[in-house]
């Protein structure tokens, strides 16, 4: 009797899986671009609603903190430009109180200068209006004292002009004649003088503290011209 191995079954294949999830066509004939496609939109679209909400977000909260800020920023340089307006206003006004009280002050100076200027002339010009009044109640025992008499006054005024600065020209009868410190009222003719220089003086130059006050009045001496040989 011959021993024989028992016989084992092979093993029987299970059947393909009939579920649609894990059923892939693979036919190739037909064409997969819109089903592709569609796929596609469909993960993107997907994906959008998981991640744009924050990029948005963000997008919309960066311009708002950007404007809060430049708008506080903007509210300082106001503030600040007011409280330059205001201190600018301010000296202004301060320049304008300044500059009247200087007017103000500089018109009583130069009144109080002319009047002073006016009482030193006045103090000057006084004692010989006092000498001539003096010469009139006087009794002269000839015209030469009261000729003298009168020269010392007029020695006095000279003097009291010369200490506020009037000094009189010094021009002569015979100096050439200066269109600038004279003026020619009338010619004369006088042979022993030459032509063109002083012959008279009308009335005397005088000068202020160096600038010519009043111009001399003078006559000039005019030869006649010397007759040509014919």
């Amino acid at each position: 009797m011959t021993y024989e191995p028992p016989q084992h079954p092979e093993p029987t294949p299970d059947p393909p899986s009939t579920d649609a999830e894990d059923l892939v066509d693979l036919n190739l004939d037909e064409p997969l671009e819109g089903d592709l496609q569609s796929m596609a939109d469909e993960v993107a679209s997907g994906y959008a609603t998981q991640v744009l909400p924050d990029e948005e977000a963000l997008a919309e909260a960066e311009p708002k903190v950007d404007l809060e800020s430049a708008l506080v920023q903007a509210e300082r340089q106001m503030e600040d430009l007011l409280q330059r307006e205001a201190d600018l206003m301010d000296h202004q006004r301060r320049l304008a109180a300044d500059f009247n009280n200087f007017r103000n002050r500089a018109q009583r100076d130069i009144a109080l200068a002319v009047d002073q200027s006016e009482r030193k002339i006045l103090l000057e010009v006084l004692p010989v209006l006092d000498n001539f009044e003096r010469s009139l109640g006087s009794s002269y025992q000839d015209v030469a004292s009261f000729s003298a008499g009168v020269e010392l006054i007029r020695k006095q005024f000279v003097e009291a002009l010369r200490r506020l600065g009037v000094e009189p020209l010094a021009l002569q009868p015979g100096d050439p004649f200066d269109a600038l410190t004279s003026e020619a009222l009338t010619t004369f003719q006088d042979p022993t003088l030459p032509d063109g220089v002083v012959a008279a003086v009308f009335e005397r130059g005088f000068n202020l503290r160096g600038q010519l006050l009043r111009a001399a009045r003078v006559v000039v001496n005019r030869n006649p011209e010397p007759e040509k040989p014919q």
